[in-house]
């Protein structure tokens, strides 16, 4: 008997160490995040059937760029694509920064520094509804979907899978190249992990990530570098939102850096 409770108390322990606020806390995240998946459900019924405009939306672009004289992208993915290594290297980084690099290095700021994982999860919900709105009101064909401009899509390349229909469904939206959400994503998270890691390597590794995921979905056809910018300013609009409004509601919870009252570790959002 007397083992079993020591057993038992090492477990709880073990939880309070790795899950701080426990079990349901985690299922509560995850429900968050798959209501988001579910929202990109009903984007998908809202664009498809918009290929025109959106065909007609990314050569406002091209043109827009060119007026600029910053119709750079053409130059930059066919320099990538000299060197073999670096195209595939693009283009393994772009099928893998968006959901895997994304959410291991959200499961980390959970676990090793949850006190700061909730103002990074508002950040998250505020962009992911930006750019939904994006989406649903300038839906934009992708760079790969203008050859004759010059562009190839080096991912499908890569990959052997072919990423070049039209055909929007659950999983796949290849209209939504404005804003980059690559990019909101990298910029989401590796400026805060920046701050959160001691190591000073990998302090400089997340800063420099976003700038790295920034010419992965340039160099590979993905995205025009308005876009990127556009993900970059829907990232600090989520980040002034989640700071000014989000943390001042719940400052012991939802602040980047909160205190550390009995109260938070007992109430989580």
């Amino acid at each position: 008997m007397d083992a079993a409770r020591s057993m038992l108390a090492r477990l709880r322990q073990l939880e309070a160490r790795v899950l701080p606020h426990g079990v349901l806390d985690v299922a509560r995240q995850v429900a968050l995040f798959a209501a988001a998946y579910y929202a990109y459900r009903f984007v998908r019924g809202a664009v498809d059937g918009k290929a025109a405009e959106a065909f007609a939306n990314g050569r406002e672009l091209i043109s827009l760029e060119r007026t600029l004289n910053l119709f750079f992208e053409p130059a930059v993915q066919a320099w990538a694509s000299g060197q073999s290594w670096l195209i595939d290297f693009a283009s393994w980084m772009y099928v893998n920064s968006h959901f895997s690099i994304t959410l291991g290095a959200l499961v980390f700021i959970y676990l090793f520094h949850n006190s700061s994982f909730y103002f990074v999860r508002n950040m998250f919900m505020v962009a992911m509804g930006l750019a939904l709105v994006g989406y649903v009101l300038y839906p934009t064909a992708p760079p790969r979907f203008f050859p004759e401009w010059g562009f190839t899509d080096s991912v499908s390349e890569f990959t052997g899978i072919p990423q070049d229909s039209v055909a929007v469904n659950a999983l796949f939206n290849p209209f939504a190249a404005v804003p980059s959400m690559h990019v909101a994503f990298a910029l989401m998270l590796g400026w805060p992990l920046a701050r959160l890691v001691r190591r000073r390597a990998f302090k400089v590794a997340w800063f420099l990530y976003p700038f790295l995921v920034t010419f992965v979905v340039v160099a590979t056809g993905n995205h025009f570098w308005m876009d990127a910018f556009l993900g970059a300013v829907v990232a600090a609009v989520s980040a002034c939102v989640a700071q000014a409004l989000l943390a001042r509601a719940r400052p012991t919870v939802w602040a980047f850096t909160p205190v550390r009252a009995r109260a938070a570790a007992r109430a989580p959002a």
